[in-house]
């Protein structure tokens, strides 16, 4: 109770009138979470120090690659991936505990984080996860970063779980997507910043629509890879098809349903876990904020995109920084950014 009440006194204060050091919350939300690391260069660009960094599933993720100073490396893979690119990253797997294993994606953060201990970052983070078993949440700060970003993002059904002991661990957005309680025990920031990347909009809201018009401006060859997008969903189709149905589906060739409308169906249900599971994220992240209200709440809609379009990275880190600037300056009119977008 006391370190929610040390929250509630610093937002009493003038923004204008605080230092420079920041506890920042990154919440879950699939792709969208690439919106981080534009709020983070905001922030960078403003002079902020982040001292202290709360993570949730894509936001763990982000939090961990941040802290172990590889977000540059990072942020050109990923704005480097296009529609087939990101398909070979999905490992499919007939474990009945999740569609994927993500081991692919974990490969290429191994060879940027290695071996790193949580303790041992120069920035204290707290990645969140939840236990099945127990039907709690799970902090990790201490031990292998990169079990900690792997259980933190195995979203229930889709990734599978990461067991440990006799825990079995899954995405932390199951009860907490936006996880402001780490963060109070950072004592000395001036500033709690939050980035909810799930958030309700009264109306369903693009990304293009948000972006400002300089920045929506894109080249005709990244219209042309956007136009290719139908043939990349295509694949993905057939690979949940074939996810969903098992080995023995493949040889039936006498069912009433043709291969085409089975594999539209069968995605339909993958889709369907993932939108409910955005549904219910978007919906305790509102219940994290009103309970501990951030100084600075940066709300990117969930409509903007969908949960495994990671191959929008770069207009989606363009988002962050947009959106990010935006808040910033309503609340520190008087701290400009030293770079601009």
């Amino acid at each position: 109770m006391n370190r929610a009440n040390s929250v509630v006194s610093r937002q009493l204060d003038p923004v204008g009138r605080r230092g420079n050091k920041v506890a920042l919350v990154l919440g879950s939300g699939g792709a969208r979470g690439y919106a981080h690391i534009g709020v983070i260069e905001a922030l960078e660009a403003r002079g902020f120090e982040i001292i202290s960094i709360a993570g949730c599933s894509m936001g763990a993720l982000i939090a961990g690659i941040y802290a172990s100073g590889k977000l540059p490396a990072y942020r050109e893979w990923v704005c480097n991936l296009d529609y087939l690119d990101v398909l070979k990253l999905v490992d499919v797997t007939w474990s009945p505990m999740g569609a994927m294993r993500a081991s692919k994606v974990m490969s290429k953060l191994e060879s940027l984080i290695g071996d790193t201990l949580i303790e041992d970052l120069p920035i204290p983070v707290t990645t969140v996860a939840t236990d099945l078993v127990r039907q709690r949440e799970v902090w990790f700060q201490k031990g292998p970063l990169l079990r900690a970003i792997r259980a933190s993002i195995a979203v229930p059904g889709v990734i599978t779980p990461v067991h440990l002991n006799d825990q079995v661990l899954v995405d932390g957005g199951l009860l907490n997507p936006l996880p402001m309680m780490p963060i109070l025990s950072a004592h000395e920031a001036d500033l709690v910043v939050a980035v909810n990347v799930t958030a309700h909009s009264p109306q369903p809201v693009t990304l293009e629509e948000l972006l400002p018009k300089e920045v929506e401006a894109r080249s005709q060859q990244e219209r042309d890879r956007e136009a290719r997008l139908g043939g990349w969903m295509s694949e993905v189709r057939a690979a949940t098809r074939r996810l969903w149905d098992g080995f023995g589906a493949q040889n039936d060739e006498e069912g009433e349903e043709s291969l085409e409308a089975r594999g539209q169906r069968e995605w339909g249900k993958l889709d369907m876990i993932l939108e409910s599971f955005d549904i219910t994220q978007a919906a305790l992240a509102k219940y994290k904020v009103a309970g501990y209200p951030p100084d600075v709440l940066i709300e990117i809609p969930k409509t903007v995109c969908s949960t495994y379009e990671f191959h929008r990275a770069k207009d989606l880190i363009r988002l962050g920084r947009h959106m990010g600037d935006e808040a910033l300056e309503r609340r520190m009119p008087g701290i400009a950014s030293d770079a601009t977008e």
